[in-house]
């Protein structure tokens, strides 16, 4: 006897035996026995949910010439009969993937014209309709707006989001769900009792989950599973044969997160990758199986488990036992590892770090007898700097007479520090334009007591050439944030002139610029002072009189006119291929 696999031997033959759409399926019923047919239907949805078994038994409904009062087909008229035996002339297939080209869809509109030689109407099946190509979408599109009274097509497809909206807007849309493993596991029971099969429920479960919400795939694996069994379908025979990880590896991890036993989590999962199974694969089933135990502690999300029966009241028991914090951080700690992990060049090391962090998150806080928890870096830094400094005696050792050197040398055990050394503190080490903006708004300017106080903790008095001034300028704009990259701008293009070391001058075109350039007056004036190392330095911002006669030059210019006095810098640069900054 020639053998069928489950996925053909039990496809549908009426719309009460399709599983897991009966929404869809009575809205067809319904259609067929009111005869309010449209002309064009699209069935979408994952693979293995039924599409084209369903567009198969509407074609067959809408011919039958005696259909039921539920809206079936009655498997018993000569239209019924044909389409059984695989020889009506009324019902046409045509795989979209494999002919898809302007030449197929055009045959295919010459047969539209035919009318029905048995029955009401001519059904047109195409499936994977989105592998048309343009072209035969366009050429498509003017039959399926307006085809004869006696066509109706129905269009499958996977991708819906591939099919061209003027298709999409002449067809009724029918979205098909995916299987849920409840559904899966009842109709595999019910091929495994017509078959003479002995099942457990757990291994049906397992396979159910396999399968991604795709019943033909869920046959598929269960002929697969049936045949390594041979007739007795076990849990853990099931799991060898699919190389699934036992669920008892994630139960018994979590049990040990729970009670900080970090060894005992590196044993277990050196002995999963000793069975060949991969870190990252441990990660995500862990993760998935810590969600499952966060869903199972609210009866409301506890419906969200598609498992068994069993396995429901085994994710309860430990749900009872964990608490949701750790639950929570247990799944932030695996989500990074699985985002780490392709990018990590010691995978295995990635993954025992993050089991250990989990066996770690319910260690009591760091105290005197337990040590075991990481110091922060910040705590641990800033206890480093608080050793580095004096105590509060050496100002008052250093700020004594000086004594001889011999003295020095044979009385004191300590070292001394200058009283001038300022206190370090680690948020202030570094400055940036934020510090120095608020400063420019505190009005820190010369003369005022907010900088006297800014400048007293350094006096510096270097003195600086106009070269240095150019380049601290441009640095300085270079440095300037994005909300400031206006003003930058026109300051790059500007010449501050040194009038009276250390007094700075800087010359601009119009009173709107010499606004814009007041409000961070104090944030300029301090990056000059830190940068030429000058406190005393004074900045004057004056506005170009138009009867001076004086053109600010761009730095193009600049060079340009730097060229022509000297026109070995033209060459310079031609030789090097130089470009100005």
């Amino acid at each position: 006897m020639e053998y069928i696999v489950s996925a053909r031997k039990y496809r549908p033959m009426s719309f009460d035996t399709v599983v897991g759409q009966s929404a869809l399926t009575t809205t067809l019923k319904n259609a067929v026995k009111s005869g309010k047919l449209a002309h064009a239907y699209l069935f979408c949805g994952p693979r293995g949910v039924g599409k084209t078994t369903c567009a198969r038994i509407f074609a067959k409904a809408i011919n039958c010439q005696n259909p039921t009062a539920d809206g079936e087909a009655c498997n018993e008229c000569e239209s019924c009969q044909s389409f059984n035996e695989q020889r009506s002339l009324n019902i046409f297939e045509l795989d979209a993937a494999s002919n898809n080209s302007v030449e197929h869809i055009k045959t295919l509109m010459e047969q539209t014209r035919i009318p029905p030689q048995l029955g009401k109407y001519k059904v047109f099946i195409i499936d994977e309709v989105h592998m048309l190509s343009t072209a035969a979408f366009n050429a498509f599109l003017k039959t399926l707006e307006e085809p004869p009274a006696h066509v109706i097509f129905i269009l499958a497809t996977t991708e819906k989001h591939k099919i061209l909206p003027t298709i999409l807007s002449r067809c009724q849309i029918y979205d098909f769900e995916r299987m849920t493993v409840a559904n899966t596991v009842n109709h595999l029971k019910h091929v495994a009792e017509k078959e003479g099969i002995q099942y457990e429920e757990e291994a049906l479960a397992v396979i159910a989950e396999k399968a991604d919400g795709g019943m033909r795939d869920a046959l598929s694996i269960f002929d697969q599973a049936a045949s390594f069994c041979q007739g007795n379908i076990t849990y853990q025979k099931v799991i060898e044969d699919l190389n699934v990880l036992d669920s008892e590896y994630y139960f018994r991890l979590v049990d040990y997160a729970m009670a900080n036993k970090a060894s005992e989590a590196m044993v277990l999962l050196n002995d999963v990758i000793n069975k060949g199974f991969d870190g990252g694969l441990l990660i995500q089933g862990l993760a998935k199986h810590v969600r499952n135990v966060l869903m199972a502690k609210d009866p409301q999300t506890l419906p969200l488990l598609e498992v068994s029966d069993q396995q429901r009241q085994r994710y309860q028991d430990q749900a009872q036992r964990c608490q949701t914090s750790f639950l929570y951080k247990a799944l932030q700690l695996m989500n990074q590892c699985d985002i780490n992990y392709r990018q990590s060049s010691n995978k295995r090391l990635l993954v025992e770090l993050t089991l250990i962090e989990i066996a770690q998150i319910t260690q009591p806080e760091e105290g005197p007898a337990s040590g075991r928890r990481p110091r922060r870096l910040k705590s641990l830094f800033k206890q480093l700097m608080q050793q580095s400094l004096p105590t509060k005696a050496a100002p008052q050792v250093a700020a004594a007479a000086p004594k001889p050197q011999t003295e020095e040398r044979s009385t004191q055990s300590a070292p001394k520090v200058p009283a001038s050394q300022p206190k370090l503190k680690v948020t202030s080490l570094g400055t940036s334009w934020n510090n120095l903006r608020k400063a420019g708004k505190m009005n820190i300017l010369p003369g005022t007591p907010g900088g006297e106080a800014a400048n007293n903790s350094q006096v510096e008095n270097a003195t600086f050439t106009q070269d240095d001034l150019e380049l601290q300028w441009m640095a300085m704009c270079n440095r300037m944030p994005q909300q400031l990259v206006g003003i930058a701008t026109r300051m790059k293009n500007m010449n501050p002139v040194i009038t009276e070391l250390p007094k700075v001058e800087v010359m601009v075109g119009n009173e709107l610029i010499k606004e814009e350039m007041e409000k961070i007056y104090g944030s300029i004036l301090n990056t000059l002072k830190k940068y030429l190392h000058n406190s005393a330095i004074q900045l004057t911002i004056t506005v170009s009189e138009y009867h001076e006669n004086m053109k600010i030059m761009t730095r193009s210019e600049q060079f340009e006119e730097l060229s022509k006095q000297n026109p070995s810098v033209e060459k310079l640069r031609a030789a090097f291929n130089l470009e100005l900054a």
